[in-house]
């Protein structure tokens, strides 16, 4: 039977509603009920943020790896993501993906076989993809914006693989919360020359040539085509935002008040 899962809830049958949460938040042109409901939605906004973080508060250092579900476990993607899983945890690191299938489940049985810490931030859709076997640590959200905090919030860099539209979202909103100083710059590796070549090639030969981005954006986003290449990538940019940290913090010591 066709399982649906809402946030903690888990329905099937007649119970399955015929949109998602986010759907009815977003609706337009409602009446004016949702003078009277939408309070009661900030109430569960506010628990989705309270669960999310109580649950990742002690995960410790972590990657977010991003990437299609739709990756079959004969494409090669799927091997390189299993690899890239196991090598964040032999350098120390949580794994934390949409906790889905194809890419998502690749890097989540990696940490998993690498015996590390395996996160999955699900989310409410209308086809269930639901979590993955390899998932030791899962949270279901309804909203979106939820999760995405979750993501940028607990993660120290981002990996990506080939996907879609769900993917690229995930990966321009990185990039314009690094771009807008709305976070501390954290590596973003792409994984896929092949796959990844024509939109690198877009942003700058269109977006950069009119000046819609500056030069120094095309230096947020790193492209490798091998698992090892794509952790000493991130590995790289974490180590290098922890020293420009760490020097911020000796120059303020260093400060002789007047």
């Amino acid at each position: 039977m066709k399982s649906y899962r809402r946030g903690p809830v888990l329905l099937r049958g007649d119970q399955i509603p015929e949109s998602t949460t986010d759907a009815r938040l977003l609706a337009p042109n409602q009446d004016a009920s949702w003078v009277h409901s939408d309070p009661w939605r900030v109430m569960r906004i506010q628990a989705e943020f309270v669960e999310g973080f109580g649950a990742l508060a002690d995960l410790g250092p972590a990657v977010s790896v991003f990437g299609s579900a739709r990756t079959k476990d004969s494409d090669p993607h799927f091997d390189v993501a299993t690899e890239i899983g196991a090598k964040l945890v032999e350098k120390g690191f949580a794994v934390i993906t949409g906790g889905g299938p194809g890419i998502m489940e690749a890097a989540n049985k990696g940490a998993v076989d690498a015996k590390g810490v395996s996160v999955g931030l699900g989310i409410e859709l209308p086809f269930e993809q639901g979590m993955n076997d390899h998932v030791d640590l899962g949270i279901n959200f309804r909203y979106f914006f939820i999760r995405k905090t979750m993501f940028v919030k607990y993660s120290l860099g981002f990996i990506v693989l080939p996907g879609g539209f769900g993917t690229l979202d995930e990966l321009f909103e990185a990039l314009t919360l690094v771009q807008t100083h709305k976070v501390r710059s954290f590596p973003i590796v792409l994984v896929g020359r092949a796959y990844w070549q024509g939109l690198i090639d877009w942003i700058r030969t269109t977006q950069l040539e009119v000046g819609m981005i500056s030069p120094k954006d095309l230096d947020l986003i790193t492209v490798v085509d091998t698992a090892e290449e794509a952790v000493e990538a991130v590995q790289a940019g974490i180590s290098a935002v922890a020293e420009t940290l760490n020097g911020e913090r000796n120059g303020r010591q260093n400060v002789n008040p007047e």
